[in-house]
């Protein structure tokens, strides 16, 4: 193994251990990928996104079809070949001896996990819990806190739906108040956004759920804002992280929250069904845990883990998601997932009846957005799309506007875009067809 190399894989695998490079695929991976990394280390993140050999070889480490073109990225997203290939792995691994295996050798494991994934948000290892999605991760902090009857919560009506049910589910139940705004469709000034928080704000309010990126539009919210201005008044704040994590570039330090969950099979590309939970040290005590745990779990971010038997693959698994999101770089891929999401966004926006529920601000939006065709049921477009072109979307109707949610991925290519901009185009200048 030469300097660099080593180099390279010491850097990669800061926090998480190189005993997850073990597999000659995965080292030779990760030779290509620091070799067209080495090739563009002149370029700035925003040059390199244009660069299509160097994402050339990114594409490469994915194993997914052809046949089908995925801008559902947004729901759940392929893992590269190597998470995969390490899941299989440690899914064999723990059915040897498996109750001493899983609990002995493989679980104690999930420490050097969490420490990866700590140092990826910026915050203490003791601070990151270990779930199964985002979902969990926010049902644990939205059902664990200790709120009264009169106390109020506010969210947006474009949050993600399982988490307004989750606090309806309270307001029916122990009479809390919850308190919905509405947010602008891609807004001039994102500002707005955060004076919509601010006008509901009452003397009875406790908390503040916020999206950073709302799941429907790809918009991006001003958290930090909203977080300090929360802070002022003593209230806490939840971050819905599903989204924005691993597709866009921040720590912590940036969001200024007192909690954060997030799913990691999205745009971590870890094994489906992993998630992360973010308490601020000095509030893991007063959070109930979803599942209850002893009394002297109480100051431990552990507690929120107790699900009972669970395999310890998935988690494991999760190592080699965060080697490949550093080995590329956060900036690098949050500029190229952009970088993506535009080039296609600006081949369709001079065309007649096309319009967007996203807007083009790179600080409003990443590789998520939603557009429309004045006119075209978004329903019955985005299944002539699959129908026809094999060309998978996602049809959002929502009561405040309807459209159709694209996400590409890093292993989407220009060529599969192009593709999608020529149907829609078509769509666009003689509607859809009537047989």
């Amino acid at each position: 193994m030469d300097i660099d190399r080593r180099k390279f894989l010491s850097s990669a695998g800061k926090g998480l251990g190189l005993a997850v490079l073990s597999s000659v695929t995965v080292a030779s991976l990760f030779e290509n990928i620091t070799a067209a990394g080495k090739a563009v280390d002149h370029l700035s993140p925003l040059e390199v996104a244009a660069d299509e050999d160097y994402w050339a070889t990114i594409q490469q480490a994915f194993s997914v079809t052809r046949g089908i073109i995925n801008l559902n990225n947004g729901g759940v997203s392929p893992s590269p070949r190597i998470v995969t290939e390490a899941f299989v792995r440690y899914t064999w691994q723990q059915e040897d001896a498996t109750a001493y295996t899983m609990w002995r050798i493989l679980e104690p494991q999930s420490e050097t996990i969490r420490t990866g994934l700590a140092e990826m948000f910026g915050c203490s290892s003791e601070e990151i819990a270990i779930t199964r999605n985002a979902s969990e991760s926010l049902e644990i902090l939205l059902m664990g806190m200790d709120l009264k009857s009169g106390d109020e919560i506010i969210a947006n009506t474009q949050d993600y739906p399982r988490m307004l049910t989750t606090l309806r589910q309270r307001e029916l139940r122990e009479g809390l108040k919850l308190k919905l705004v509405q947010v602008p469709i891609a807004p001039t000034d994102v500002n707005d956004i955060a004076a919509a928080y601010e006008r509901a704000i009452k003397p009875r309010t406790r908390l503040i759920l916020i999206s950073h990126q709302i799941n429907l539009t790809g918009q991006i919210t001003p958290v930090k804002r909203v977080c300090e201005m929360a802070r002022a008044r003593r209230i806490e704040t939840i971050v819905d992280g599903a989204h924005s994590f691993a597709q866009i570039d921040f720590k912590q330090a940036d969001l200024g929250c007192d909690y954060f969950g997030t799913s990691l099979h999205k745009w971590t590309y870890a094994p489906k069904g992993t998630g992360m939970l973010y308490v601020k040290k000095d509030k893991i005590s007063k959070i109930w845990a979803l599942m209850a745990s002893e009394d002297k779990n109480k100051n431990d971010i552990r507690k929120f883990e107790e699900i009972g038997t669970h395999s310890a693959a998935m988690r494991l698994a999760i190592g080699e998601a965060v080697l490949f999101h550093n080995a590329i770089g956060g900036k690098r891929k949050e500029e190229r997932l952009r970088y993506l999401s535009r080039y296609w966004m600006n081949n369709l926006k001079a065309i007649p009846k096309v319009g967007f529920n996203t807007s083009f601000d790179p600080a409003q939006s990443c590789a998520i957005a939603n557009f429309k065709i004045e006119g075209v049921d978004p329903v019955k477009l985005g299944g002539y799309l699959m129908d026809k072109h094999h060309i998978f979307t996602t049809p959002i109707v929502h009561p405040e506007f309807s459209g159709i949610r694209i996400t590409p991925n890093v292993y989407t290519t220009l060529w599969e875009l192009d593709r999608f901009c020529e149907a829609v185009s078509n769509v666009a200048k003689k509607g859809l067809p009537t047989t």
